[in-house]
């Protein structure tokens, strides 16, 4: 392994307890591990994740926590086992960091749902950092004409909206919903614009409508409208919801056609409530996913770099971070925060 630029301490931004404000914290990330790569971080998102965890809103938090999972920079230093990356390479790490590599799942190449997978910010410092260090299946090269100022988001919004693209095989033909147009399905129409499909935008608010067809909608339809979820009953091969909200799913699952999938990204805060009746008669089907697999993130990225596909973002320095997670809390964001590690 390459010790030239070795620290012996990392420097991070971390939350001392439940919602507080982000201090310069230093830590020791002890020896490198033979299979990982150090990243020196050039930027990071701000996504919800780093914000319900520096919050403790799912009650799992340590303390103290550095947040940041959506990371680009340039790798610094190479374990001895660490393979298909050199030093000097520019890469992203996303939700998670590390998997056992050996079970099942990792085998047939879905690392994503092995059962023992690392996230980058649970149990371990995250990216409002210095440096990162991950697994090397899970640093994956950033295409060259890929700005890498606005790739961070990709790591984890990207993979999670792209994923299910792959996974049910959705084809240029189908007609697709999005549910939600915030941080991940603003993404979701590009990606869905790009692949060819019919691109429906479902949302709260009618006023976003020129923003969600500017973002790559084809048309756009009140999430919240019995009459308008009426109106284009039996319509969607697929309708993928990536909004943080309770709406009537039975409407919903009604928009798809016969063997169309109402499918999960976002995490909705209560339980769905859904007959089997609403599936059976038209062999429907209810599912959900996390972020992908190293491989289908690597194809969202070249397929990124092909369209030019990258998330609206809004840029803060580091040295700001706090005042970007409050802009993320406020809800004011358009549509992602990435922060500048070299301000």
């Amino acid at each position: 392994m390459s010790d030239s630029t070795e620290l012996k301490t990392f420097t991070g931004w971390a939350a001392t307890a439940a919602g507080a404000p982000l201090e310069k914290y230093s830590y020791d990330p002890g020896p490198l591990g033979q299979d990982e790569v150090e990243v020196a971080v050039e930027y990071c998102g701000v996504c919800h994740s780093d914000q319900s965890l520096i919050d403790n809103d799912w009650g799992i938090s340590q303390y103290p926590f550095v947040p940041g999972h959506e990371v680009v920079g340039r790798i610094v230093r190479v374990g001895d086992q660490a393979h298909g990356l050199k030093v000097g390479q520019r890469v992203g790490i996303g939700w998670y960091k590390g998997s056992c590599m050996h079970c099942s799942s990792c085998i047939e190449g879905s690392h994503n749902l092995c059962r023992t997978v690392k996230p980058t910010i649970i149990g371990s410092n995250g990216g409002f950092a210095d440096r990162l260090r991950s697994h090397w299946a899970w640093a994956l090269p950033i295409p060259e004409g890929l700005d890498p100022a606005k790739a961070g988001p990709l790591f984890c919004a990207g993979s999670t909206v792209f994923n299910p693209l792959v996974e049910f095989d959705i084809k240029p033909t189908d007609r697709v919903g999005v549910v939600g147009i915030g941080g991940l399905g603003h993404l979701a129409l590009g990606f869905l614009n790009a692949w060819g499909c019919e691109v429906t935008a479902f949302t709260s608010s009618l006023s976003k409508q020129d923003e969600a067809k500017r973002l790559g909608a084809h048309k756009v339809v009140a999430s919240t409208d019995s009459d308008a979820l009426k109106a284009i009953a039996g319509t969607l091969d697929f309708l993928l919801v990536t909004a943080n909200a309770n709406l009537d799913w039975t409407a919903m699952l009604a928009t798809l056609r016969g063997k169309g999938r109402l499918h999960f990204v976002g995490v909705v805060p209560a339980a769905i409530p859904v007959h089997v009746f609403d599936l059976i008669p038209q062999q429907k089907t209810m599912s959900a996913s996390p972020v992908g697999s190293p491989s289908n993130t690597a194809t969202m990225l070249e397929f990124c770099a092909r369209h030019q596909i990258l998330p609206q973002v809004e840029m803060f320095p580091m040295s700001k971070v706090n005042e970007a997670v409050e802009h993320l809390r406020s809800g004011k964001a358009r549509y992602r925060v990435v922060l500048d590690a070299s301000k």
